[in-house]
């Protein structure tokens, strides 16, 4: 395992700003832009690249959250993720979605749609934690999924997925996962908490470029859904691996999660997200969430030393990459901060701070000095 001061020779960024603001969008590692230029230059040149497939990173992405590579597909993004998952279900008469009011909108739009004409139940969030009691009452034989984010975006609450999926799976529902504010940050284990749909993006925690994605589908449930959108890339592989005239008098779909995929993705982006996966693997997953859960820690009690009020969880097991705080005028400060070089978010009446792997303690302490030589105050 490389120390954390190797690695931050991977991040250029850290020579220009502190960057703490992972929840929304990552700046990119050397090795990453690396690639992506290389992928540029050699389209440029010669029409074709010679770096290395590797099937898009779907093996890297299925050993991140302990899956099979059969299991992933390629996704724009959550949002698309989301979506297929939404649109493929059976909504009988008076059938229900089970979320929170913690979500991001891709979370819960999918459900909204008169179309579907299903009823979206929200659990009321109880200081900024969502109690699984308050899940178990919510869930019933009506419900068809669970549709939660694994690290609510808003205070970086975890949701416990294995709890979530035997309350669902108890009422034949299926559990539904965001995973874009805990891929790359925190340990997934899709087989142990037996999770049925899981979907990120790769531009946030796993610090790939935008437009590339991926969605978990569980192996036993593939072919039982009919993807909603299908093309040439939905289809078994070996009827366009020929030189023949592709066969378009039938439509025979991938028996792997590729079933779900339309056409050709992002191949730039895919090329990118493939060198950051291998970076955090490397590094080994467990010891970037202890890295994370380390520097939050300590940004918390440095707040509560300041007397700022947490929107943020304490209890170690709600804990993620995100901490969020009340403090008067967030936006202002976050600009202030942003303009001193220190890169954060306002977010709910608040600052929101999202430290990666990469990040320091130093740093955090030069956040907490400048909030103070902001002029800070509680809310």
């Amino acid at each position: 395992m490389e120390s954390v001061e190797k690695i931050r020779e991977q991040f250029p960024i850290t020579k220009n700003k502190v960057f703490l603001n992972h929840a929304a969008q990552s700046p990119l590692p050397k090795p990453v832009a690396d690639a992506v230029h290389r992928y540029v230059d050699d389209f440029s040149d010669f029409g074709a690249t010679s770096i290395e497939w590797n099937d898009g990173g779907k093996p890297l992405f299925a050993k991140l959250i302990n899956a099979k590579p059969c299991e992933i597909a390629f996704v724009e993004n959550t949002s698309v993720g989301l979506n297929i998952a939404a649109n493929m279900l059976s909504y009988p008469r008076g059938s229900k979605i089970v979320t929170t009011d913690l979500e991001y909108p891709s979370v819960v739009y999918p459900w909204l749609r008169k179309s579907l004409g299903v009823k979206v139940h929200y659990v009321r969030n109880v200081d900024g934690k969502i109690l699984l009691e308050h899940m178990e009452k919510a869930v019933d034989d009506k419900t068809v999924a669970v549709a939660v984010s694994h690290v609510e975006y808003v205070n970086g609450f975890r949701h416990d997925l294995g709890a979530l999926s035997e309350i669902a799976h108890e009422h034949g529902a299926f559990l539904i996962v965001d995973a874009i504010q805990s891929a790359g940050a925190m340990r997934i284990d899709v087989k142990k908490d037996d999770v049925d749909f899981l979907t990120s993006g790769c531009y946030k925690w796993l610090l790939g470029p935008p437009g590339a994605g991926y969605l978990y589908v569980k192996e036993n449930l593939i072919e039982g859904f009919e993807p909603p959108f299908v093309g040439w890339a939905s289809v078994k592989p070996e009827i366009f691996e020929t030189i023949d005239f592709w066969d378009i008098w039938s439509l025979r779909l991938s028996e792997t999660a590729s079933r779900f995929e339309v056409g050709s993705p992002s191949f730039i982006s895919l090329v990118g997200a493939t060198e950051a996966l291998t970076m955090l693997l490397d590094f080994g997953i467990e010891n970037v969430e202890r890295r994370i859960l380390s520097l939050t820690s300590h940004l918390v009690e440095e707040l509560k030393a300041l007397g700022l009020t947490l929107q943020t969880p304490e209890e170690q097991r709600y804990r993620s990459g995100i901490v969020n705080f009340k403090i008067a005028e967030p936006q202002e400060v976050a600009e202030k901060l942003n303009n001193k070089g220190i890169v954060v978010s306002a977010r709910a009446h608040g600052v929101r701070v999202s430290p990666h792997f990469y990040n320091t303690e130093g740093e955090i302490d030069r956040l907490i000095e400048d909030i103070k030589v902001t002029g800070g105050q509680r809310e």
